[in-house]
């Protein structure tokens, strides 16, 4: 048999690749020869490979995905096989993608495949964690479990991004809504206004002119002005995505005052939670930091979390790291990852750390409306001022001198 296989290094490193064994006993034992970990194996199936090139799988859901998990983790602890869970949200499944996906697993499954291997043919579709949670539950029988707890896992994280984005949206729309207002006053009312003061032949002040510059170069070059903020706005997307570009928002964003301290607490809750779920659903711990590191999108945090990977091939305990990183996760996290150690419950330390800034966020993010608000207000009240002063104010000077 041919596997496409994820393997950890001893290194700290993880590296792909295409490799023959007669089974997955025999894979394992492959892997384990060589002093390597075994993060994640797909059996290569040149024909599911082609249909998951050819498939478009955007535009799926993350509720789709919660739904998945849940419905059929009960419907198997009800005593369903797999394939009969899988068969009644097939027909019940109005997502056409899905309704897709899930017939092909239940193809895979057919021929000997687990859920697993099934499911990791869809990477766009069900993440490397959201696989190996199920790995984990089939080999320890508790596949049930195992589902709720990715449910659980996967309905958090929404939760959470969707806080913070719905907290986000009201001073985005406020000032996007001020962009459009002051483009329109210096396209249209501005230049009306100019006129009037060139056919006066009087002295303005700089304010004025600045004002009045800009509205000429807006009307003048309309199309360039365009073109320079559409390039202007592709140039920090792309940058953003590249290494280095990354690395320095990523840095920006732990720098903005508020904003910073929503992103720690955010990155916390999300490390905490993704942990907790992979050790409970018994991942071993090295492929659960690996897994971890995945999923947070932050370099900075990622950095911390391979530095977690290394200390444990080394035999030492985490919290150091966590400990020694209190710039980026607070001191809260490592003490409770502390006692987690200590007492042997890290997983259920990990849940409540991950419940605390959970918390947190959601109070923040409430509080940010009643702080953005009057904030908005003052910088809305400041424009409009500026404006006045710099078009109106002439009008009664020169009304005043008639």
């Amino acid at each position: 048999m041919k596997f496409r296989v994820k393997v950890l290094k001893t290194s700290g490193e993880t590296y792909t690749a295409d490799l023959e064994a007669d089974s997955k006993t025999a894979l394992f034992e492959l892997i384990k020869g060589r002093g390597d970990t075994l993060v994640s194996y797909v059996p290569v199936d040149e024909h599911a490979h082609r249909f998951t090139i050819r498939l478009p799988f955007f535009g799926i859901k993350t509720h789709d995905k919660i739904i998945i998990a849940r419905n059929l983790g009960a419907m198997i602890e009800a005593g369903l096989s797999v394939t009969r869970a899988l068969s009644v949200m097939e027909k019940q499944m109005k997502n056409k993608k899905l309704k897709v996906i899930l017939g092909k697993v239940i193809e895979s499954i057919g021929t000997g495949k687990t859920l697993s291997d099934s499911l990791a043919q869809f990477p766009q579709t069900f993440s490397t964690l959201f696989v190996a949670m199920v790995r984990a539950g089939e080999e320890s029988g508790s596949l049930a479990q195992s589902l709720k707890v990715i449910a659980n896992q996967q309905e958090s994280s929404y939760l959470l991004t969707k806080k913070v984005r719905g907290a986000m949206m009201y001073p985005s729309i406020i000032l996007l809504a001020m962009c459009g207002i002051a483009f329109f006053m210096l396209t249209y009312i501005v230049p009306t206004l100019a006129s009037t003061f060139r056919e006066l032949n009087v002295e303005l002040p700089l304010s004025t002119r600045i004002v009045i510059g800009l509205s000429d170069f807006l009307k003048d070059n309309m199309l360039v002005s365009l073109v320079g903020i559409i390039s202007f706005a592709a140039a920090v997307y792309f940058s953003a995505h590249t290494k280095r570009g990354k690395r320095l928002l990523d840095g920006v964003r732990l720098r903005i005052p508020i904003i910073g301290n929503l992103v720690k607490q955010i990155n916390s809750a999300r490390t905490a939670r993704t942990m907790s779920s992979l050790l409970s659903a018994g991942v071993d711990m090295l492929i659960a930091t690996q897994i971890t590191r995945e999923v947070l999108q932050n370099t900075y945090y990622q950095d911390t979390i391979a530095e977690v990977e290394r200390r444990i091939q080394k035999g030492e305990p985490i919290s150091v790291v966590f400990s020694e990183n209190e710039r980026l996760y607070p001191a809260f996290v490592s003490e409770m990852v502390s006692v987690g150690e200590e007492t042997g419950q890290l997983s259920q330390m990990f849940m409540s750390v991950a419940t605390y800034y959970e918390n947190e966020v959601d109070q923040r993010t409430k509080d940010m409306s009643t702080i953005i608000e009057p904030f908005l207000m003052i910088v809305i009240g400041a424009a409009v001022g500026f404006f006045a002063l710099s078009m109106i104010g002439p009008i009664y000077s020169l009304g005043d001198n008639l």
